[in-house]
């Protein structure tokens, strides 16, 4: 490209140097603006590089300018602060929905958004080999079909698998079909689910995203509006263990008072908690008794009870008697 034409492009290749090589810690002098122009075809006189940077904050940029011999000009207020960005890395890594061949496409995008300087410190917290990753690299496409079947009112078609032990998919339904309307995304447990109502069921349902294969719009509305505005996103997500299905049951629990922090964790600060004399509390609470549930009281010992109902409690001396059978 001759040089008058890049001429034009003066004030982008001045941001992106900007955004990409300065920092607090590595402000970028007049000398270095002027150089780096230079090497795109682009000639620069210090005026008008002061003039350039005046309107850039003008437009909003935040431009600081540390004066003195080692001085220079920085991006100071970013879109993205480094806590930020390290949190966006951290989650992208914990998450087993994505892949790890994405992952690390997702971090490298991740780097772009601070300057070269902190790119490196979000690099070297990368940990990624031989954490348990998702095996499905079209979830992505499936997200993106599912948040448009929600905009645009639709119904969506899906496969919908399980691993066999040679580590196979497996269809259910004996390969056929789903035909559902979605309404919500949830990220749960490190995994993503869709939240969609089944017409032939009448209920609310959640589906594994990286289980779906071959999903497609549907022809036809969704149904569940209604059902869907009185629904409680934050009790059900609460309530189902795991993401595992079932009918929802009230359970009373006594625990021992050192729990209460897990207590507060799991049901949050508006659990109602009541005192059950000096060492403990009861708290009721809205679950779905699945096996998922009952692995989660079981894995406080013996500073948990359920108190009732009596088939919850039935159902969990079963779960004891089977696994102590186990290690006879």
């Amino acid at each position: 490209m001759a040089k008058s034409s890049n001429q034009k492009l003066k004030l982008l290749y001045l941001v992106k140097y900007l955004m990409q090589h300065s920092d607090e810690e590595h402000p970028v002098s007049t000398s270095d603006i002027i150089a780096e122009l230079s090497m795109n075809g682009i000639s620069a006189e210090r005026k008008s590089i002061y003039d350039d940077i005046d309107a850039l904050r003008l437009f909003g940029l935040d431009i600081i300018q540390i004066k003195g011999k080692n001085g220079g000009y920085y991006i100071g207020d970013r879109d993205f602060e480094l806590p930020e960005l390290k949190l966006l890395v951290d989650s992208v890594q914990s998450s087993k929905f994505i892949t790890q061949e994405k992952t690390y496409k997702l971090i490298k995008k991740i780097e772009g958004l601070a300057s070269v300087y902190d790119g490196q410190l979000l690099q070297r917290q990368v940990y990624v080999t031989n954490r348990v990753k998702s095996m499905n690299e079209s979830i992505y496409y499936t997200v993106d079909v599912i948040s448009d079947a929600i905009a645009m009112n639709r119904k969506i078609r899906y496969l919908y698998f399980e691993y066999t032990v040679s580590k196979e998919r497996r269809f259910r339904h004996d390969g056929a079909f789903y035909e559902v309307s979605p309404f919500a995304l949830i990220w749960d447990d490190e995994n993503y689910y869709m939240l969609a109502w089944d017409s032939s069921a009448e209920k609310m349902k959640h589906y594994r995203v990286d289980k779906m294969a071959k999903v497609s719009l549907a022809d036809d509305e969704r149904e569940g509006n209604s059902q869907f505005e009185a629904f409680d996103m934050s009790s059900y997500t609460k309530s189902v263990f795991g993401m595992f299905g079932g009918e929802e049951q009230k359970v009373k629990l006594r625990f021992s008072n050192h729990l209460v922090g897990a207590v507060v964790d799991r049901f949050g600060r508006d659990i109602m908690i009541i005192k059950d004399g000096e060492e403990h509390f009861t708290v009721t609470i809205n679950v779905v008794p699945s096996q998922q549930f009952l692995a989660w009281v079981f894995g406080f010992g013996a500073d948990v009870q359920i108190v009732s109902p009596a088939e919850v409690r039935d159902e969990m001396k079963k779960q004891i008697k089977a696994i102590s059978e186990l290690y006879k």
